[in-house]
């Protein structure tokens, strides 16, 4: 069952893609394409769903949940009526929060992530909104904890992570604004859900899923590389 549940999350993963390109692929040209570069960043909500479940860990989205931040470089070509695509590499605080009347656990996980997005826009040329979706790949470059161990150290929990690789999936809904002469100001809440895990969920392993969700709110601001806006 848990080969058939990976083997699900590819192909989604796959067909969330192709019906982006698609979608791209479908729409007119633009006479002049649309480049930006800039940078983003903001606040994060992250947590771990696990099964079986954390004994520490009520709900993994009320006392789960672990706040960080996230930020980044942001390349976005847009080359069609409506939709381009977006290319990131950012850093992202992950983690989860487990609590007892006594004491608090939290673990900290520091990835960096390249997101590769779907960018869709409506709107009129100075105020638009935007959908962002596609996949995600990342490196989990460093792994902490802090407060106390509620359970026993060598519950599965505590241990290293197993998988630093990780592969997901983001979707994203914002709105900016086009000035002439200061670039793009943009607002965007984002989802993350990883699809590779933390610890190992094969048959033989404890946990059958243990992978993080994470919500951010992020301000950017990106400048035009090929033309002046108008």
């Amino acid at each position: 069952m848990t080969g058939n549940r990976r083997h699900i999350r590819w192909i989604l993963a796959c067909l969330l893609l192709i019906a982006g390109l698609g979608r791209m692929a479908a729409q007119p040209r633009l006479h002049a394409p649309e480049m930006y570069l800039g940078l983003h960043g903001g606040v994060s909500a992250s947590t771990m769903l696990f099964s079986p479940s954390v004994s520490h860990m009520s709900s993994p989205f009320t006392n789960g949940v672990v706040l960080g931040g996230n930020g980044g470089l942001v390349f976005r070509y847009a080359g069609h009526k409506v939709c381009g695509f977006q290319v990131e590499l950012n850093y992202m605080h992950r983690g989860w929060r487990e609590h007892s009347e006594e004491a608090t656990y939290e673990r900290h996980l520091h990835y960096l992530e390249i997101p590769f997005l779907t960018h869709l826009y409506f709107g009129k040329k100075s105020v638009r909104g935007f959908f962002n979706l596609g996949p995600q790949i990342g490196y989990c470059v460093a792994d902490k904890s802090s407060g106390t161990i509620l359970g026993e150290a060598t519950d599965h929990q505590y241990q290293p992570v197993d998988k630093a690789f990780d592969w997901g999936v983001a979707l994203g809904v914002g709105m900016y604004y086009r000035n002439a002469k200061a670039g793009v100001y943009q607002i965007e809440i984002r989802g993350n859900y990883s699809l590779g895990g933390v610890f190992g969920t094969r048959a033989v392993d404890y946990y059958s899923n243990a992978n993080p969700l994470d919500v951010s709110v992020n301000l950017a601001w990106l400048f035009p590389l090929n033309r002046k806006l108008k």
